[in-house]
């Protein structure tokens, strides 16, 4: 739980490395009521659907002697790619003036992503930030999570 006061008319993005929605709160800070602007989902099979070549090698040096590389994980670099996605919809809104303030609620790893890809004139908005994954709730579950006290 957060307790988290979302102004009225906050923009509150609930994302993870494959769902994005955008809410704004057209209640109160004291009695909020989400409603959903956008929903972005991005299909992301797990690595083993997306690549089918095996690791590649390297020579270590004079010999024969070769070691495997990692296997590249797709599904993670999905992950990244969409949270670049979900910035450049922030972004565009932001620039639009269609928000002032955003909460971006996200698992750890998604959270990071959008850090680093959210533009300045998004940054500069953002008021909290929740690491939590509540893509999977309806709004009215989301909107009690954020703001009830533990």
């Amino acid at each position: 739980m957060s307790g988290l006061r979302i102004d009225h008319e906050s923009w509150i993005l609930v994302g993870d490395g494959e769902k994005a929605l955008f809410f704004r709160n057209e209640g109160d800070a004291d009695y909020p009521n989400f409603e959903v602007l956008r929903v972005l989902e991005h299909e992301n099979p797990s690595t083993s659907d997306q690549g089918t070549d095996s690791p590649g090698r390297r020579n270590d040096g004079p010999g024969s002697h070769r070691s495997a590389m990692e296997e590249t994980d797709w599904h993670t670099l999905e992950k990244h790619r969409f949270a670049k996605e979900v910035a450049d919809a922030l972004y565009k809104a932001a620039h639009a003036g269609r928000f002032t303030k955003l909460v971006v609620v996200a698992p750890p790893m998604t959270l990071g992503d959008l850090r680093k890809a959210f533009h300045k004139e998004v940054s500069s908005r953002v008021v909290a930030e929740v690491d939590k994954t509540l893509t999977g709730h309806p709004p009215h579950k989301i909107e009690r999570i954020l703001s009830t006290k533990d």
